[in-house]
């Protein structure tokens, strides 16, 4: 099947200008275009897209992801490369996950904490709240605003 420009941005729900963006960087080097200059887009182009675009949301920089392509481009000789750059964006995920999820236990702990006060009526309330009175989990916040 071929898709346009705009088909492919719906199914990967990004801006049609970001696909153009990224032929320009040279990150889809083998993109048929019709006799006119349209681009068309094949399955495997879509998968490319798809490899991309999940590089891209991981935070790897198109110029890293332009080379993991190229990469991909030499062949059989670069499996090596590829994995060990699929291996290190994988590893920065999970960096990224444990970060988040320090984050997602502050802003439970924010949550409790607003709602203790609401139901007071007042910030107040946790001056008088004991240790033993704050869940567990949220031990490691005490005394913070």
């Amino acid at each position: 099947m071929i898709y346009t420009v705009g088909e492919a941005a719906r199914q990967l729900n990004v801006a049609a200008s970001t696909i153009r963006y990224y032929d320009k960087e040279g990150l889809l080097p083998l993109l048929e275009r019709s006799s006119g200059g349209m681009r068309m887009f094949r399955d495997d182009d879509m998968s490319s897209l798809k490899i991309i675009e999940c590089l891209k949301k991981t935070g790897m920089p198109i110029k890293d992801i332009k080379h993991f392509i190229d990469s991909c481009i030499e062949g059989d000789s670069k499996i090596d490369e590829r994995l060990a750059i699929i291996e290190s964006q994988r590893e920065s995920v999970n960096r990224q996950m444990e970060e988040m999820q320090k984050m997602k236990e502050m802003l439970d702990y924010k949550c409790w904490y607003y709602e203790t006060a609401k139901a007071a009526g007042t910030c107040a309330v946790h001056d008088q709240i004991k240790p033993e009175d704050v869940p567990e989990k949220f031990h490691q916040f005490l005394n913070q605003p």
